[in-house]
């Protein structure tokens, strides 16, 4: 039996991907709807016939909300209330969902999942999938879902999307929204990505210093690649008494002992506010 979705954002980077992975996939009819008059411009300039709410959400069967998360929690509001009973609505990010912005409705399902993205330590062999970094395309990765609301069904029939839209898939790990929130953004961006800006930071006080900064993108590069074998028990080695002792003088220079209070839950929410309401504090 062949899934009707609604695909709003899809002349946008995401809803443009899944367009691609999905389009000729006979078990999924596809209905595009963009917010602007742009939006649906750049849907004909590629062949694909714009359709309008009113006439798409009622048919659904699923409505994937490809769309920022600024905008998610109002665009949610407008689309959900137009939904068939029993229909599967699939965000993109936890922010919004965990955020509070999608509307009360009963008898519909939400569902959320998220990449992984490729892991650094890989099998690739083919060079288009070496260079695929956000995955997607041609790059293995796992994926996260969560069951926000619904029954067993409706997460069986999300996930099988999910791995559609980020395939080449292995593993699809199975979360609540709150711990992939968890995730993302207090893990992978909150943290993760706080230091690797400052790695960044880092190479360029080295080059003003003297170093050249060709020498010094690759030694790290190469420095992050052991590390990460290390580290994540890909090799069954251990640092130098020198590199931990190093660690050890540099961890109070470069963290606050109160660190792990971004991961208590009302910083997770203070985090993905910052997120859905666009705001820096």
């Amino acid at each position: 039996m062949t899934t009707t979705i609604a695909l709003l954002g899809a002349a946008g980077k995401i809803g443009s991907r899944i367009r691609n992975r999905m389009k000729d996939n006979p078990n999924y009819r596809l209905l595009y709807l963009e917010g602007n008059e742009a939006g649906e411009e750049k849907l004909r300039a590629r062949g694909d016939t714009p359709s309008a709410i009113g006439e798409a959400a009622p048919v659904a069967d699923v409505a994937i909300l490809a769309v920022p998360d600024l905008i998610l929690g109002r665009i949610a509001h407008d689309v959900v209330p137009r939904l068939k009973a029993g229909a599967l609505v699939i965000c993109l990010d936890p922010a919004a969902p965990y955020g509070g912005e999608l509307p009360p409705r009963a008898d519909i399902a939400y569902f959320v999942t998220h990449p992984c993205h490729p892991p650094i330590v890989n099998d690739e062999t083919d060079m288009e999938a070496k260079f695929d970094f956000y995955g997607g395309i041609k790059a293995k990765q796992h994926i996260v879902c969560a069951l926000m609301q619904g029954t067993e069904i409706d997460y069986e029939k999300g996930e099988a999307i999910a791995r559609e839209i980020f395939a080449p898939v292995m593993n699809a790990y199975r979360v609540t929204v709150e711990q992939m929130a968890i995730l993302e953004p207090a893990l992978s961006e909150t943290f993760v990505l706080t230091c690797m800006y400052m790695m960044v930071e880092a190479i360029d006080e080295a080059v003003k210093r003297g170093v050249p900064y060709e020498a010094a993108r690759q030694f790290i590069l190469g420095h992050m690649n052991i590390n990460t074998a290390i580290l994540f028990g890909f090799l069954d080695i251990q640092f130098s008494d020198g590199a931990k002792l190093a660690v050890e003088r540099a961890r109070p220079l470069l963290f606050n002992s109160n660190w792990r209070e971004i991961f208590e839950p009302q910083n997770v929410m203070e985090q993905v506010k910052a997120i859905t309401e666009g705001r820096r504090k």
